[in-house]
């Protein structure tokens, strides 16, 4: 990818002709000198989103109007004042082209709207966005847009993007950065740290508002540099992103991260005091999401979070306890290891709109906890390793959605599918229901050799089920009879499947 030197003449995929040399008019617009006379690509700016700058002179309609397909073609009047200097400087008559009047900020708001490739092509072929390329705010480096294959040699790509990476920031001012992504091929080692404190030091100031750093390297050798995050440096960062490090925020740091709305931590090196302390001063957090951190054995979410609407815990081996008191969550995720036992406290909110668990025991605590809890309930989807019968004794009344997969493991010959028609039940406002059967051994009887009469469960009609999914259906005589029930009691069911 072509990005650009600060001084030498640009070079890209159509570059301005060395017949032209660039000036700076009074106006802070820029013209181009001719020397001579010569082809439309040596008297105008020619390229595939590249600006075309032609000024007024006396050609052929395709020697004007030759703009390249996707150009954008900026015809001014030629400026008096920058053809009075060129005269007076080369001593003879010389025909000037000049962009349009617009100020500085407009030409890098203009700029800013590019991703980051076409970017730097714009910078390679338009002076105009290659002054406005050392102050592009959105920094995105990955494989993709370094045009790195990451199939061919690991150790070449990460050496790469290493390079890459720095030549550009190298070349760029450091003023305002609003997006700094650091995606893949860096695999971290002792050497790499210089770089990742250097990136980090010069992206992270005042306007920043995102940051994500994703490292490849599985061991969280890398320790992020907390100190970068102080002094008033991450006062406008609203979005922090990381992964595969090692993350020690302390007391006086926590007080930095005020606008933070997205705290997102993947294979993070962090105790549940470290997190505590950074969500305690986080008061504008939305959004918590945590995933194989494994240091975290007790997760407190604090009452001052009044903003926190999504919570989402995902194979964290050693949590034990979570307490929740933020008013306003909404959305709970909830996904562990089939050995662990979470603690739950404080879940009960009317403001729950929605929950996925995946945890041993799951069906019972929906049954005996969720539902008198959660009574605004609308979506629900539930992960089981275990089968147990689930009568209801407390009803979802704004339940719409309910998603129910039962896997992992042997079946129980004794297990009863059409016990599950109690959340049907329980559900009234219910417009889909989906189960999923993975079954690894067949241990049912099937309905072929079970002569006894199908039961028939009391019910009254549901006049909102439409929707009805089963996957992983098959003969045994208790899904059969659960598949029977949801027919006569959905009076206006639209579509029923049952996929083997």
């Amino acid at each position: 990818m072509g990005f650009p030197e600060p001084e030498p003449e640009p070079k890209g995929l159509v570059a301005i002709q060395q017949q032209q040399e660039p000036a700076r008019a009074t106006d802070g617009s820029i013209a181009w000198r001719n020397k001579r006379k010569g082809s439309p690509c040596q008297q105008g700016l020619v390229a595939h989103g590249s600006v075309a700058s032609l000024g007024k002179r006396k050609d052929s309609p395709r020697q004007q109007d030759y703009v390249a397909h996707g150009s954008v073609d900026l015809r001014t009047d030629i400026n008096r004042t920058a053809r009075q200097e060129d005269e007076s400087s080369q001593g003879d008559p010389a025909e000037d082209y000049s962009g349009p009047h617009l100020p500085e900020d407009i030409w890098c708001h203009i700029h800013s709207l590019m991703p980051l490739r076409d970017a730097a092509r714009a910078a390679c072929v338009s002076r105009a966005f290659k002054f406005s390329w050392r102050c592009y705010p959105k920094l995105t480096f990955s494989e993709e847009t370094l045009g790195l294959d990451g199939h061919v040699n690991r150790n070449a790509d990460a050496r790469a993007f290493t390079t890459k990476v720095d030549h550009i920031l190298e070349k760029h001012s450091g003023i305002g950065i609003k997006t700094l992504e650091l995606l893949g091929a860096l695999d971290y080692n002792a050497k790499d740290r210089c770089y990742l404190d250097k990136w980090l030091q010069m992206a992270i100031t005042p306007v920043l508002e995102e940051l994500w750093l994703y490292l490849f390297s599985v061991n969280n050798k890398y320790e992020f540099p907390c100190l970068v995050l102080s002094h008033g440096n991450a006062v406008s960062l609203r979005r922090l992103r990381l992964s595969n490090c090692t993350f020690r925020p302390t007391v006086g740091l926590c007080c930095c991260l005020r606008s933070l709305t997205i705290l997102n931590l993947f294979q993070v090196l962090i105790t549940g005091d470290e997190l505590g302390s950074l969500l305690s001063s986080s008061f504008a957090l939305e959004r918590l999401e945590l995933r194989h951190c494994e240091k975290i054995s007790c997760l407190m979410i604090p009452c001052l979070l009044l903003r926190l609407n999504y919570l989402e815990v995902l194979y964290c081996k050693k949590l034990r306890i979570i307490e929740n008191k933020a008013p306003n969550l909404t959305h709970f995720t909830l996904v562990e290891c089939k050995s662990l036992q979470v603690q739950l406290s404080h879940l009960e909110s009317f403001q729950m709109k929605s929950v996925y668990m995946d945890c041993p025991g799951v069906i019972g605590y929906i049954r005996v906890k969720l539902a008198p809890s959660m009574p605004n309930l609308q979506s629900l989807l539930i992960y089981s390793s275990e089968m147990v019968d689930a009568p209801m004794s407390s009803k979802f009344l704004h339940l719409k959605y309910l998603n129910i997969i039962l896997r992992r493991g042997t079946f129980s010959l004794n297990y009863d599918y059409l016990s599950l028609a109690s959340f049907l039940g329980a559900s009234p406002s219910l417009e889909t229901f989906i189960l999923n059967v993975w079954e690894l051994r067949m241990e049912h009887v099937s309905a072929s050799t079970d002569l006894s009469e199908p039961r028939e469960m009391p019910g009254h009609n549901h006049d909102k089920l439409k929707n009805v999914r089963i996957d992983g259906f098959y003969s045994t005589k208790s899904l059969i009879e659960l598949a029977c029930h949801i027919v006569h009691i959905a009076t206006l069911l639209e579509s029923l499947i049952l996929d083997t």
